[in-house]
């Protein structure tokens, strides 16, 4: 005998069917989908290694002089049987690779350090001793005019090459990390002397000092080496006298940004052509033709913004330089003295 259920009652039972089969689907897909998840990540943290190995590699300061890169993407990652361990295996070739290279090329600019020390050292009293004899001949020598002319063309040669040699052993002490020599400098005292000392070379220019209007002068203080200190200021003003023409002004100015002194040196000259300025701080950079130089162009030994770019840099500070037709710019930031920044 077949008995007749209300419809009421198999529509609440089918409806309880489907709610739960929808409650269970989405326990399903929900538990599938987190699997699947944990089972994804699971699967990339060996590459999220690999990726932060990268990471700390590029990082590391390879342009000043570091070699050794100790990273590695650890053994555990580097099964070659996994696509992720065979990216890992490579990347451990690549940065044992650059490791060997970056050791080489260090060794061979040692090498070169060394052997431009060494000549420039052998070199001093040789050039000194062949100054002194032409400037001695030529206060004390019965000299025709050519003779006269020789000698005193010898005597400015030598001068010229012990500049040159002196600029190279300096560079070669600033990079193997020697000559600084820190104490408390006061750049307000430093740059009255190099301003003073370009008017008297320099009179054909007009020579400014900007210091800041508001006092504070106690504060233009910075951790260094003085007399290198004093080379900058005196360089890039000598720069300036060289390469520009006669009634150019000059302004070297002091200021104070958060922990920086900051130095600046401008001029009104003709500028310098775009395609010169990224090599400007080059050694053996010459700017004769775009700045209109003469003379004291023809002389200059290539070194002297090379040299500056050197001491600013042994005194962890920066150097940048901007030029137009009628301005150009160059700003130095050495780290304010701990007494200030304290």
């Amino acid at each position: 005998m077949a008995t007749a259920l209300p419809w009421s009652t198999a529509a609440a039972t089918l409806s309880s069917y489907v709610g739960v089969e929808v409650v269970v689907g989405l326990a399903v897909v929900v538990g599938a989908t987190a699997l699947a998840t944990w089972l994804v990540r699971r699967s990339l943290r060996p590459l999220d290694r690999v990726a932060q190995t990268a990471t700390r590699v590029s990082e590391l300061p390879l342009d000043r002089g570091v070699v050794a890169i100790d990273e590695r993407v650890p053994d555990a990652d580097t099964d070659e049987r996994t696509e992720v361990g065979q990216v890992g295996a490579a990347l451990n070739r690549l940065l044992g690779h650059v490791e060997t290279s970056l050791t080489a090329r260090h060794a061979s600019e040692q090498q070169v350090r060394q052997f431009v020390a060494d000549a420039s050292h052998e070199l001093r009293t040789p050039l000194a001793s062949i100054r002194g004899y032409s400037e001695l001949v030529l206060r004390h020598g019965d000299l025709s005019a050519d003779s006269t002319h020789a000698v005193t063309r010898v005597a400015s040669e030598s001068r010229r090459m012990q500049a040159l040699v002196e600029d190279l052993l300096l560079l070669a002490r600033l990079d193997a990390g020697r000559e600084i020599v820190e104490s408390d400098v006061d750049l307000v005292a430093v740059a009255a002397d190099a301003v003073s000392d370009a008017h008297a070379a320099g009179r054909d220019h007009v020579w400014r000092l900007d210091l800041p209007e508001d006092g504070g002068l106690e504060e233009l203080l910075v951790r260094g080496d003085e007399a290198r200190l004093r080379q900058v200021l005196v360089n890039l003003l000598a720069n300036c006298r060289v390469h520009t023409p006669a009634g150019t002004t000059v302004t070297l100015g002091l200021d104070r940004t958060d922990a920086h002194v900051r130095i600046t040196v401008r001029d009104d000259g003709p500028g310098i052509p775009a395609d010169q300025q990224p090599g400007i701080f080059d050694r053996f950079s010459r700017g004769d033709a775009a700045r209109g130089g003469g003379d004291g162009a023809a002389r200059s030994t290539g070194l002297g913004l090379a040299i500056v770019e050197a001491i600013v840099t042994a005194h962890a500070g920066t150097i940048t330089l901007t030029s137009e037709p009628g301005r150009t710019e160059v700003t130095v930031l050495i780290p304010a003295s701990a007494r200030m920044v304290g």
